[in-house]
């Protein structure tokens, strides 16, 4: 069980930011808590991507505040996101095909030697390291990623975030496209995060997966939070609800 009774990781809080003068986020407020995942569900448009790109430096909002850990911060850009530990995990994975895992999780923040050289012995087995807590059963350190299955891929994706401590991720999607088995690494590598005590954001379509990974799902229609329910108290139907027309379900309204 999640422990909500303290200081949430992050409070969205009043978040409104609108576009050509068309509000794509009207006054949404969620949180997340410290080995929570919340899933963000509603159709395309329904405004969670925008209002998750609030967070992540993205976008900037119109109205409303961001908390970190109950203090209220300013995230202008991605390198502020980082700043308070928050990384985002893209659909694509933004993956360099033709390298190797380790190659990857150091992309743009390389490990150099006293020599000032590029430390690929050192890289490898942090990389390794990493992997050991997140991925025991990944194996193919050696080969560019292009090789690696999608499951594979979300591994190493997932392990240069944690690699550079981040405490709150956002995943798109994150078993999208993948096979009953890739999905179910996927599902592990999230309960690993969860013992770890990161928060996730998981921005999802598919109802199933937020019934499998979400401790709470908060649902999203036309710019507006219809409203966010703990998953083992509700049903799919319940959630298919929420999105289609736009109502909280009566136990939990």
């Amino acid at each position: 069980m999640v422990d909500r009774t303290g200081t949430p990781l992050v409070e969205l809080r009043d978040i409104s930011i609108s576009f050509g003068g068309i509000k794509a986020v009207d006054h949404v407020t969620v949180d997340l808590y410290p080995g929570e995942v919340v899933g963000l569900l509603g159709h395309n448009g329904a405004g969670k991507s925008t209002l998750i790109k609030c967070l992540s430096g993205a976008y900037k909002a119109d109205q409303g505040e961001i908390l970190i850990n109950g203090e209220k911060v300013e995230i202008n850009n991605p390198r502020d996101a980082r700043s308070h530990n928050i990384e985002t995990i893209y659909q694509t994975l933004a993956l360099a095909d033709n390298l190797d895992a380790a190659s990857n999780l150091f992309l743009g923040r390389e490990l150099v030697n006293s020599l000032g050289f590029v430390d690929e012995t050192k890289m490898e087995a942090e990389t390794r390291k990493i992997m050991a807590r997140l991925n025991p059963n990944f194996r193919k350190f050696n080969v560019p990623v292009s090789a690696l299955s999608g499951g594979q891929r979300q591994s190493v994706a997932i392990a240069r975030a944690v690699y550079f401590n981040a405490k709150i991720l956002i995943m798109d999607e994150p078993t999208a496209a993948l096979g009953p088995h890739e999905t179910q690494m996927v599902a592990e590598l999230i309960q690993e995060l969860k013992r770890q005590g990161l928060g996730i954001f998981l921005i999802e379509h598919d109802i199933h997966a937020v019934m499998d990974l979400c401790d709470r799902a908060s649902v999203m229609k036309n710019g507006q939070l219809v409203g966010t329910v703990n998953v083992d108290e509700v049903t799919d139907d319940d959630i298919l609800g929420m999105i289609i027309l736009g109502k909280k379900p009566a136990k939990a309204a």
